[in-house]
């Protein structure tokens, strides 16, 4: 069965085109043009990725992002106007675990969508535990245990916190981090490692003012302590 993507963008036109070339690549794409219709339409029927516009009449695309990733954990792409640093920060940080920024070039958002799949059937074939510290990654259900309660991780911050346990001790720069987790070259583009980072702190440090589990190394990138 073709993975579904749901498309939630206010432009008609956008996405119509968009959603025919993904249609064309092998995906199957439900449509929403609003956020309220896109909240209705993923309980209706869960999707297997989300592709949102942030700038939506009504509900819009970072409340979208929110009330997405408080019900699932499901991967988010979100989209974004051309050289707005802010709307990617603010969306990454409201959980999204992409972006792509318009005009969307529809075989880049393909590459992207394939790249958030693929993260998501790797982890699930793992079958190791993992211990950091207090912390048990348990590759084999893909979430992160502490005290025996299972924290709140989306995939994307599971996978950053896995890159750094496969080279506990070593410090790995964010390069690496985007080639590893993300699976394809961003030029540079460092926003995506630093938000996911500061998120995956805020839930599995005791302290997330004072990490003691994700170290930064600066002037190189993190390494998670051993």
């Amino acid at each position: 069965m073709a993975p579904l993507i749901l498309f939630i963008e206010d432009d008609e036109r956008i996405r119509t085109v968009l959603s025919l070339s993904l249609q064309r690549d092998g995906f199957a794409v439900a449509e929403a043009g609003s956020g309220e219709e896109g909240l209705a339409a993923f309980e209706a029927r869960p999707p297997d990725v989300v592709l949102v516009d942030l700038r939506l009449p009504g509900i819009d695309g970072f409340e979208v992002t929110r009330a997405l990733r408080r019900a699932s954990n499901v991967p988010i792409i979100i989209v974004t106007a051309h050289g707005d640093s802010h709307d990617v920060v603010a969306g990454l940080e409201a959980g999204a675990d992409d972006y792509v920024v318009k005009p969307v070039v529809a075989k880049v958002l393909a590459a992207r969508v394939r790249a958030l799949l693929r993260r998501v059937s790797v982890g699930e074939q793992t079958t190791t535990v993992v211990r950091v510290g207090d912390l048990e990654i348990h590759r084999e259900a893909n979430v992160v245990v502490r005290d025996g309660i299972e924290l709140p991780l989306t995939r994307t911050e599971y996978k950053v916190l896995c890159a750094l346990a496969e080279h506990p001790g070593w410090v790995l720069t964010r390069t690496q981090l985007l080639e590893q987790v993300w699976e394809y070259d961003y030029f540079g583009d460092e926003r995506l490692v630093d938000t996911h980072i500061g998120r995956l702190r805020s839930k599995v440090e005791r302290d997330p003012s004072k990490p003691e589990l994700i170290v930064t190394v600066r002037g190189a990138g993190y390494k998670l302590a051993t």
